[in-house]
């Protein structure tokens, strides 16, 4: 596990890039037709929704029992919740609002709810990478197709408010950081007390958070860019990547 600290900062980084990668695309495709990322959400969706339940939850169980892994599990969905309530953010609906009007302070503030939910998304990857890299490179694979819309949703509005591409894009680079610094901040704050029990408890409630992010924010924003079929396809195929490769590796 010691091992794969070093590579879960690196995942972790690289899932967080994606939103900056995000805020370039706006820029270039200025009025793109992002029906395709339905089917890419949906399928980080089944990635995540697959491993959460089937892999991770099912570990924890096995060692801590079902009361402990069902109480650690549901900390992880209400974690999730209780944050989107008290720091609630959007995601485009695939087009800029025409008119740009005064949107430069509702950027900054989107950026800021972004960079705080993504604080949890690093730590769930780092966490998850450092138990089994097997899983946690997939998890990151999809965390980082779900950041590429957000990048989108900072980018957008900041350049249009500004015309400075540099600083949207700064912006939602920033944003993307977070991931990182979550990551660094669990390393950091279980490391120094990671027994079988801690380490279990800690991926029960990871797996709560990713379906808590699943269903309040993948599923919702696929569906918004293109209709539920699409979404669905992209899950099913998700579904069945994991499936594929969780039964190679075991």
């Amino acid at each position: 596990m010691m091992e794969n600290v070093a590579t879960a900062l690196i995942l972790t980084t690289l899932a967080g890039l994606a939103t900056g990668v995000g805020g370039l695309i706006a820029y270039f495709v200025p009025k793109p037709d992002m029906r395709y990322l339905s089917v890419s959400l949906g399928f980080a969706t089944g990635v995540m929704i697959f491993i959460a339940f089937v892999d991770l939850f099912s570990e924890a169980r096995e060692v801590l029992g079902n009361w402990h892994a069902n109480i650690f599990f549901i900390a992880g969905l209400l974690t999730i919740f209780f944050l989107d309530k008290v720091v609630p953010h959007s995601h485009m609906n695939g087009q800029a609002d025409p008119h740009c009007d005064r949107l430069y302070r509702g950027g900054i503030m989107l950026a800021l709810g972004i960079a705080i939910h993504n604080l949890p998304e690093g730590a769930a990857v780092a966490l998850v990478s450092m138990a089994d890299l097997s899983l946690g490179i997939p998890i990151a694979i999809a965390i980082a197709i779900h950041n590429i819309p957000e990048g989108m949703a900072v980018s957008v509005p900041l350049y249009c408010a500004t015309s400075d591409r540099k600083k949207a894009s700064f912006y939602s680079f920033l944003a993307g950081m977070a991931q990182p610094l979550g990551a660094i901040l669990a390393i950091l704050i279980l490391m120094p007390f990671l027994t079988d029990f801690v380490l279990n408890a800690s991926i029960a409630f990871v797996a709560g958070i990713m379906v808590m992010i699943c269903f309040d924010e993948l599923i919702p924003i696929a569906n918004s860019y293109g209709d539920e079929h699409l979404t669905n396809i992209g899950l099913i195929s998700g579904i069945l990547v994991m499936m594929i490769a969780l039964a190679l590796f075991h």
